[in-house]
């Protein structure tokens, strides 16, 4: 049963505080009259003004015996009657006179009463949510919610629960007998023979092989294992339409944490329709897989080629130098007025040495010249050569557009992926049937090396050239893998005609933009030129920038002097936090919220573990601080490793974690002093190295750090707490995923604008931030090498002339801002995620259209943003900070990251992220539990006369560990006295934020 804290059912708190008494519980002069006038009895008339204001506050009629004696007789001090007995409050709620009074409130505040047997709307209503809400208490919120938008009196929770517990049974049975009955007697036998053990091993294991790094081998052995999933995923049934993503998900993650023991004490309906789900899940992500892994091979062939160019460049160094004096010489030799013409040829000859020797250093130079590198493809990709035709063959590769040309390309290629010449001579045919325009001028060169006429086309580099565009092609979605995920053909997920005609008006009204494309292009023009003319205006009287040879400068903000009490006040609190154990910090702030109710059976039925508690927060511990199942269960006494374990892979999600982190979050921003530290209104993204064993897929080598692992991607408020978090590898663009985190933002804190590392200062990143209503105002990089872009090109300025080097298209804009709305609204309406289209404008590419709109959009956005950014040196600071608060919480959660020497152990990618997540909570949690006692010293600190003032906590910081013992031994002591969250703390002076 969902217990009444964790859904929105209101209840009374157990202690009303004296501000909640007085705003939800003080009747009104006009409610005293009206209640005056249904009993002349002051006891009678107190307790229908009881009923009446808990009626306006939980919108239901609790028993008055129920209610706390504080709200009573705050209501008859009030009405100044005297107090009231337990005795009288007793009788008045067996009385037919309080059923009376009851239909006498409800009219007269006009809310209508709950009749049982006419639930026929709500039953329709919780059908239809169950569709996509996986938890019963958000279908029961949403229940809920529509019951008070109606103005209905609420149920009691156990009839709701019933409600939506019929209502997702329902679905699952609807589910369930949908794909089942779809399957014949061969399908039905072909996922049987998957749960046969032989040897310790079934067909169900296989099935959750996960891909390791690429080499050759490993994916040869997977490339194997993804043709049986394939021939095992033939002829299963699509799922039914009342399959959602979201329900879909939770199935197929059900489906992933059963072993064949417990798949076979399913019923049958059930265990054949999660296998049928799985196995389709797996080949939509083992084609992700593929692609990603061509794409690696592809990459790495093409870095192997730079750096071998660049070793051959420095090794010849002294033949290019050996060539430019002999060149030299020559030239002397002719200007030399002194020799005759009868001794110059001969001179020359002597300045040349071996002529022969000489025009083949020559030669080899300009075969190599204006970094041409694709001669170093050949000699690895002898090895690559076989298994990236394989992965062609397991990628059911379409085009976006109607350009078909690689693919066309490709298809003849395949005809001769069994020849050995070196060279192909193009026939007629050939030459009309197979296209050739897409061919970039450097692989032109290397494809046809005597010209296009010869006809004669070099066969291994057209194969290289072929494989390098399909790889581009999928980065920028010109092509896309049929039943894939992550290059799926990302237009499906975009909102119908009628969805976008029907929604745009109002999402235009939410985010304050034009709905056509000629006002936004006529405003953007406008404010543009406003901004060029006030930042050249400003330039002369600007003392941050200048230009010093002909190059922008701009001078580092002087630092803000630090408030003199800092450092005491800082001493003071450190001396005064009791030393805690990680543990029982963990313990502590895990009884503020029960977080471990969060934490069911996968299925969503009501769980069955012993001690549940501390079964949560041993799993918290193991994964948040990376100690591993195995150590966990030496340190933590009374749990074994599989118990560990086993919590983790039946009960715990990422959207599970997701939702403690809200929890969490959600607490934090009660408190009074992260005020000081930010508005909330503003947050910083960044990614930190995370690391990772070599043997996976997602590992890859980060040249800036080092190492293998991916990258842990985390949004940072400004007021210091994290508010999501992702987990990506290191070869892929982090800016891709910054404006996921304020789209996804589930928490009572909204940032409106996020920094970014200079990762996040490309033009389709502005563009879509700006159409999603989201601020960006990154660190920038390279400031000298950025073009400013002029609204009009005729236009000159005295002063920053040479920094407005481009003009904006803005017909490109105006003709493709409906397409670019359109992106907006089906992101708005949940059909995609920023980062979907992100991934695809990554590249340019002439086939996307798309690409250019936002480009050309994020080029005035960023323009903009410049202008701002040298004209304020207090936006560069705050800039600064906030992504200064980033890099301080990747360190803390790092420090908190403190088990298994920071390498993360899970091979399997869904464990990865996870993990991610654990220590984000963890990371959270302890610093809630800072800002909990923080709270506390300084509000002592302050009343004793110490200077606490605003300025100080201003720069405070609730990073703070010198109190965390991390190490040792450890007992989870449930029994230990918990204080309580006091979020009322409050100071006596107005926040400084």
């Amino acid at each position: 049963m969902s217990t009444v804290h964790e859904t929105i059912y209101p209840v009374l708190p157990a202690e009303p505080g004296a501000a909640e008494l007085k705003a939800a519980f003080t009747p009104s002069t006009a409610e005293i009259r009206f209640v005056r006038r249904q009993s002349r009895q002051e006891a009678t008339a107190v307790l229908i003004m009881v009923q009446l204001k808990l009626l306006q506050r939980l919108g239901y009629f609790p028993m008055l015996a129920d209610v706390q004696s504080v709200i009573i007789d705050h209501i008859r001090i009030a009405m100044r009657v005297r107090t009231l007995s337990r005795a009288t409050i007793a009788r008045y709620d067996v009385s037919g006179s309080r059923i009376r009074h009851q239909k006498l409130l409800r009219v007269w505040l006009d809310i209508r009463a709950f009749d049982a047997g006419e639930t026929a709307w709500l039953t329709e209503l919780a059908s239809a949510e169950a569709r996509t809400k996986i938890e019963l208490p958000d279908i029961i919120n949403v229940l809920i919610e529509d019951l008070v938008r109606r103005r209905y009196e609420l149920p009691p929770l156990a009839t709701l629960q019933r409600i939506a517990t019929q209502a997702r049974n329902d679905l699952n049975a609807a589910i369930y007998e949908a794909i089942t009955g779809a399957l014949d007697a061969t399908l039905i036998e072909r996922i049987e023979a998957l749960l046969v053990v032989k040897a310790g091993k079934s067909g169900w294991d296989d099935l959750k092989q996960e891909p390791k790094r690429p080499a050759a081998r490993a994916i040869a052995s997977f490339l194997k294992h993804i043709n049986g999933i394939r021939k095992l995923a033939e002829g299963l049934p699509a799922p039914p339409a009342i399959v959602s993503v979201s329900k879909r998900a939770q199935l197929v993650t059900e489906a992933r944490a059963l072993d064949v023991a417990e798949l076979r004490s399913l019923k049958a309906a059930k265990r054949h329709a999660l296998a049928v789900l799985f196995i389709q899940a797996q080949l939509q992500k083992a084609h992700d897989d593929v692609a990603e892994i061509f794409i690696k091979v592809v990459r790495k062939l093409e870095s192997y080629a730079k750096v071998r160019l660049q070793k051959y460049q420095l090794e010849h160094a002294d033949v290019l130098e050996g060539l430019v004096g002999q060149f030299r010489d020559v030239l002397q030799i002719l200007q030399d007025e002194g020799v005759s013409e009868r001794n110059r040829l001969p001179k020359i000859r002597e300045a040349l040495g071996d002529p022969a020797e000489a025009l083949a250093q020559c030669n080899e130079h300009i075969a190599y010249a204006g970094q041409f590198d694709l001669p170093f493809m050949l000699v690895p990709y002898r090895t690559q050569r076989s298994l990236l035709f394989q992965c062609l063959d397991v990628l059911p590769l379409q085009s976006s557009s109607q350009d078909r040309a690689v693919l066309v390309a490709l298809a003849w290629l395949q005809g001769f992926r069994n020849a050995h010449r070196e060279y192909l001579l193009l026939t007629d045919n050939d030459l009309a049937n197979l296209p050739l325009d897409w061919l970039p001028e450097k692989w032109e060169r290397a494809v046809f090396p005597h010209r296009r006429d010869s006809r004669m086309l070099h066969r291994r580099f057209f194969e290289l050239g072929v494989f390098s565009q399909i790889m581009r092609e999928l980065h920028s979605g010109d092509l896309y893998v049929e039943g894939s995920d992550r290059f799926d053909d990302y237009r499906v997920h975009q909102v119908t005609d009628e969805e976008f005609r029907r929604e745009l008006p109002r999402y235009c009204e939410i985010v304050g933009l034009p709905a056509d494309g000629k006002s936004v292009a006529k405003d953007l023009r406008d404010r543009l030129n406003a901004a060029l003319d006030e930042a050249d205006a400003n330039f002369p009287a600007n003392d941050s920038i200048e230009f010093v040879n002909e190059e922008l400068v701009i001078h580092k903000p002087g630092k803000e002097p630090e408030p003199p009490n800092r450092s005491l006040i800082d001493q003071a609190i450190t001396a005064s936090m009791p030393q805690v154990s990680i543990l029982d910090l963990l313990t502590e702030t895990e009884q503020w919220f029960d977080l471990h109710k969060l934490f069911g059976p996968l299925s969503g039925f009501d769980a069955k573990v012993d001690d549940p508690r501390k079964r949560f927060i041993t799993t918290l511990f193991c994964y948040g601080c990376n100690l591993g199942p195995s150590q966990t269960a030496r340190s933590v006494k009374g749990l074994s490793r599989k118990q560990v374990a086993w919590l983790n892979l039946k009960h715990v999600t990422e959207e599970r974690l997701d939702k403690a982190i809200v929890k969490v979050i959600n607490a934090y921003n009660q408190f009074a002093l992260p005020k000081y530290w930010g508005s909330g209104k503003r947050a910083s993204a960044d990614g930190t190295k995370w690391s990772l064993y070599e043997q996976n897929l997602l590992s890859e080598y980060h040249v800036r750090y080092g190492g293998y692992g991916g990258i842990g991607y985390y949004h940072v408020s400004d007021m210091y707490i994290a508010l999501f978090s992702h987990f990506i590898p290191c070869g892929v663009h982090e800016a891709v995923y910054i404006l996921d985190g304020l789209i996804q933002n589930g928490a009572d804190i909204k940032p409106d604008t996020i920094h970014g590392d200079t990762q996040a200062q490309s033009g389709p990143v502005f563009g879509l931030s700006y159409v999603t209503g989201i601020n960006l105002m990154p660190r920038m990089r390279n400031i000298k090498d950025l073009v400013l872009y002029k609204a009009d090109r005729r236009r000159k300025y005295a002063h920053i002339d040479s920094l407005c080097r481009r003009a904006i298209d803005w017909d490109l804009i105006e003709r493709h801002y409906p397409d670019m709305m359109r992106v907006a609204v089906s992101i708005k309406a949940g059909k995609m995620t920023p980062s979907t289209i992100l991934r695809r404008l990554g590249s340019e590419s002439t086939k996307n259209k798309l690409y250019f709109a936002f480009r050309e959009l994020g080029r005035v956005i960023r323009t903009l943003f410049l202008l701002k950014y040298l004209n304020d040196p207090d936006l560069r600071r705050t800039i600064h900070a906030a992504t200064n608060k980033s890099e301080q919480f990747n360190d803390f959660a790092q420090w908190l990251m403190f088990g298994g020497e920071g390498i993360i152990a899970e091979n399997v990618r869904h464990e990865q992220r996870k993990v991610i997540k654990y220590n984000h909570l963890v990371a959270n949690m302890v610093i809630l539990y800072n800002v909990q006692w923080m709270s506390r010293k300084l509000k002592e600190l302050q009343q004793k006369g110490h200077p606490v003032d605003a300025e100080v906590l201003k720069v405070l910081s609730p990073y703070r560990r010198e109190h965390i013992n991390r190490l040792g031994d450890y007992l989870l002591d449930l029994q230990r006295p918990v204080p309580p969250l006091d979020p009322t703390i409050d100071f006596a002076f107005k926040s400084a934020a």
